[in-house]
C-alpha cells in the first residue's frame, strides 16, 4: 500500500493540514473495497482528486474509469447518458446507446455533483447500488452491470433530503463511506504552499519568471477567506503571472486581484435575505394597516346608525362580521343573550336621572326637533325601568311584556346604562 506522501506526488496534491491528510488515508483504505464513497465538501477544494485515488489503488485499475457531471447533463438526456437508449425511444434517438454504466463494466463511475440527479434518475441509480440492474431507456431488458460508484457533492444532503430533493435511501447507499476535504481557508499554513506551486507552473507554462509574494502579501494571502477555495487560489495566480509586469507581489497589487476582500460572503448571502425579509415584512404591515383603515370607517359608519337610531336587529346581522373582528372575543359581551335569567341591578333613581341627563347631552337625531327626540327617549326607559321592577330585574319576562326581543332589551339597558 502507497504512502499518503507518494499519493500526494503521484496526483500533484499539495499539502500537509491534517484534515486533507485524513480524507487521502481514508481513500488509500477503501480503495481495495467494493463499497460505495461519496466525497463532500465546498466547491473547488479538489473532491475529483479523491475518485481517481481510489480507482488507482483497487483491483479495478485496469477497467474504465469515467467521470460524469450531473450537474452538467439536462434532465430529459440524464437517463440515456447514464443508462443508455434504444433506437426510436424518444425523437433524436436514431441509433441504439450504449450508457456510462454498461461501457463502465468492471470500471469505476464518479458521478460528480450528484446531489443535482433529478429524483427520476436516482430511483433508476439506486437500482443499480442495490442489485447491479438497469434498463436502457425505451427497453423493457433488464441488463446487468458491475460498477463501482463514487459520489461527489457540495450539497448539503441532509438539508436536500429534508426538503425534499434526495432520497434518503440513496444518501445512505452513496455513503458507505464518507470522505471530507476541508475548506482551503482551513488549511491556512497550505495556502502559500499552493500560490507558490500555481506561481511557479505558470511561469513554465507562459514562458516568464515566477511571481513572488512579499512577507505582507503572503500574510494577506492566508487571511483571506477563499470563497472558490483551490479553484480561485490557481485563477488569481495565474492572472497574476500574466498581468503584472513586476514579479515582486505587494499587498496593494495583491488586493486588485481579490474580490470581497472582506471574506465573508456568507453575511453578504445573510444580509441581502434579510433585505428581503424586511420588504415583505413591511408590505404585509402596510397591508393591515390599510385593512385597519376600512375597518375604521365602517365602524364609524355602524357607530353614527347606532347613536341615531339605535340597534336594530337588521343593523346587527349586516355587520356582525365587522362586529366581530373589531371585538373579537368581547362581542359575546357586548350583544350577548344570557342563559340565565338573573336580576338586572337598577341603579338609584338619583344616578338614573343623571345619566339619563348626561345621555340627553349626546343623543341626536338629524332632521327630528329637540323636544320631540326627548320625549321618546324618556318615555322609552321610562317603560324600559317600570317594566324591569314589575318583573324583579328579569330581562326574559320584562322583554317579553314590553314585545321586544331579550337581546334588543339588553341592549337597550346597555345603552341607558341601567
Amino acid at each position: 500500500m502507497e504512502s499518503i506522501q507518494a499519493i500526494k506526488q503521484r496526483f500533484g496534491i499539495i499539502g500537509n493540514d491534517p484534515a486533507l491528510n485524513r480524507a487521502i488515508e481514508k481513500a488509500i483504505q477503501v480503495s481495495p473495497t467494493d463499497i460505495s464513497v461519496l466525497v463532500t465538501g465546498e466547491s473547488g477544494v479538489g473532491k475529483e482528486s479523491i475518485p481517481k485515488i481510489i480507482h488507482s489503488l483497487s483491483h479495478r485499475k485496469h477497467g474504465k474509469y469515467i467521470a460524469v457531471n450531473c450537474g452538467a447533463i439536462p434532465e430529459g438526456t440524464i437517463d440515456s447518458e447514464l443508462f443508455g437508449h434504444e433506437k426510436g425511444s424518444f425523437t433524436g434517438a436514431t441509433q441504439t446507446r450504449n450508457g456510462y454504466f454498461e461501457v463502465a463494466d468492471n470500471g469505476t463511475i464518479f458521478l460528480d455533483e450528484v446531489g443535482e440527479l433529478p429524483l427520476t434518475t436516482q430511483v433508476r441509480l439506486l437500482r443499480v447500488l442495490e442489485n447491479g440492474e438497469f434498463i436502457k431507456v425505451g427497453s423493457s431488458k433488464v441488463q446487468k452491470t458491475n460498477v463501482r460508484i463514487v459520489a461527489a457533492t457540495n450539497v448539503n444532503m441532509f438539508e436536500a433530503i429534508k426538503k425534499g430533493k434526495f432520497r434518503e435511501d440513496l444518501y445512505y447507499r452513496l455513503s458507505t463511506v464518507e470522505i471530507l476535504l476541508p475548506p482551503l481557508r482551513a488549511r491556512k499554513e497550505d495556502i502559500h504552499l499552493l500560490f507558490r506551486k500555481f506561481a511557479s507552473d505558470f511561469a513554465l507554462k507562459y514562458k516568464m519568471p515566477s511571481i513572488r509574494l512579499d512577507e505582507r502579501a503572503a500574510e494577506l494571502l492566508i487571511k483571506y477567506r477563499w470563497n472558490g477555495n483551490i479553484r480561485q487560489l490557481r485563477n488569481v495566480a495565474e492572472q497574476i503571472s500574466v498581468l503584472e509586469e513586476t514579479r515582486a507581489i505587494t499587498p496593494e497589487t495583491l488586493l486588485q486581484y481579490l474580490p470581497n476582500t472582506s471574506g465573508n460572503l456568507p453575511a453578504v448571502i445573510e444580509k441581502s435575505k434579510s433585505d428581503s425579509d424586511f420588504s415583505s415584512e413591511r408590505e404585509i404591515l402596510y397591508k393591515v394597516l390599510f385593512d385597519m383603515k376600512s375597518d375604521l370607517n365602517d365602524l364609524k359608519k355602524l357607530t353614527m346608525e347606532l347613536m341615531q337610531n339605535g340597534v336594530s336587529e337588521k343593523v346587527k346581522d349586516e355587520n356582525e362580521s365587522l362586529i366581530q373582528k373589531i371585538y373579537g372575543d368581547e362581542t359575546d359581551e357586548v350583544f350577548q343573550e344570557e342563559e340565565d335569567d338573573s336580576p338586572v341591578k337598577l341603579l338609584p333613581v338619583s344616578q338614573q336621572n343623571a345619566v339619563a341627563e348626561e345621555t340627553d347631552k349626546y343623543h341626536f337625531a338629524e332632521d327630528v326637533e329637540e323636544e320631540e327626540t326627548l320625549s321618546l327617549h324618556d318615555k322609552e326607559l321610562e317603560l324600559i325601568k317600570k317594566s324591569l321592577e314589575r318583573n324583579k330585574g328579569k330581562r326574559k319576562a320584562a322583554a317579553k311584556e314590553l314585545g321586544i326581543s331579550e337581546r334588543t332589551l339588553y341592549r337597550k339597558i346597555k345603552q341607558f346604562d341601567l
